[in-house]
């Protein structure tokens, strides 16, 4: 959890809270104390906090009732939630508690921080995968491109040649599944290799780094298994004759080749990969390039002279 992350803590018992927050931001953490469940809400609307811890180990009157207003608030819906409980609680059901864990008193602060911790990580990799494939979405890419940039790695951009033609002619459940398929094939290249990140910046569009060494063998990988798969996705005619009927861009009919995918290879210790924007600028024109071969293909940047 990064330092200044902002924590309410709802308590009032004045000793506790006082020695919770002395001790939390001891840790970094910026600790707003609130004694009067009634003025939690109004005070989370203006400053809204990373986290809430809630003191129900002393007298918490509204305590509750401010929980599920919290929790049926679709902007603080998603707000890590901590309870304190007296140590000898033994609570058979949760449903008037929709927290997000528990400590017991007398707090053990180190516990009590390695939860905070976890929550707030649960959280963020919760709203940062993608829904459909679990894989990192874009603030983890981001984050990977950012710390790979200088080092002999490589970004690879890997994405669906006639993805959304194929998605009108055949439905949104077939797309979906072809971009799991993908995701799974994507991820096992890479796991298979020796390691490296994967994620999923949205529809058909993906990101894996590995070392600049292996990146050339993980995309052959990925372009042979993608291949022999998506054969099984189309009918005995339209494999033999190559094409399927859609409408392109004009409205008109048009043969769609049987789908493929195009690989754009960024080597990261290049002088000028110095920012993030500029390895997908580059990639960019990679995959235009790519895509300009005849079924699926995989592009590498070579024009620094360092990637060989």
């Amino acid at each position: 959890m990064p330092l200044q992350s902002r924590i309410a803590l709802i308590c009032t018992h004045v000793q506790l809270s006082s020695l919770l927050q002395l001790r939390l931001q001891s840790k970094g953490y910026q600790v707003m104390v609130v004694e009067q469940t009634a003025a939690a809400l109004g005070t989370f609307y203006s400053d809204p906090p990373d986290l809430i811890i809630v003191d129900f180990s002393s007298p918490c009157v509204g305590c509750h009732d401010m929980l599920f207003m919290l929790r049926s608030d679709s902007f603080f819906s998603t707000i890590p939630i901590i309870g304190i409980f007296p140590a000898s609680t033994e609570q058979e059901s949760w449903d008037d508690f929709p927290l997000d864990d528990f400590v017991t008193t007398p707090v053990n602060f180190a516990e009590l921080v390695s939860r905070i911790t976890l929550a707030q990580s649960r959280i963020k990799r919760i709203f940062d995968n993608n829904p459909l494939t679990r894989l990192p979405g874009n603030t983890s890419i981001h984050r990977a491109i950012e710390e790979a940039i200088g080092l002999p790695l490589a970004v690879c951009y890997v994405d669906i040649n006639h993805f959304k033609p194929y998605n009108d002619v055949f439905g949104f459940s077939h797309g979906d599944e072809v971009i799991r398929m993908l995701a799974r094939i994507m991820s096992n290249a890479v796991r298979e290799s020796g390691g490296g990140f994967c994620g999923h910046v949205g529809g058909d569009d993906f990101v894996f780094i590995v070392p600049r060494e292996r990146a050339e063998q993980v995309c052959g990988i990925i372009i042979s298994h993608f291949d022999q798969i998506v054969q099984t996705l189309f009918e005995v005619e339209i494999k033999e004759q190559g094409y399927y009927l859609a409408l392109n861009r004009k409205g008109e009919k048009e043969q769609m080749p049987i789908l493929g995918v195009s690989i754009a290879v960024v080597p990261m210790h290049a002088p000028t990969m110095t920012h993030a924007a500029r390895v997908a600028e580059v990639a960019a024109e990679l995959k235009k390039l790519a895509k300009g071969n005849t079924g699926s293909s995989y592009v590498v940047d070579r024009r620094t002279g360092l990637n060989e």
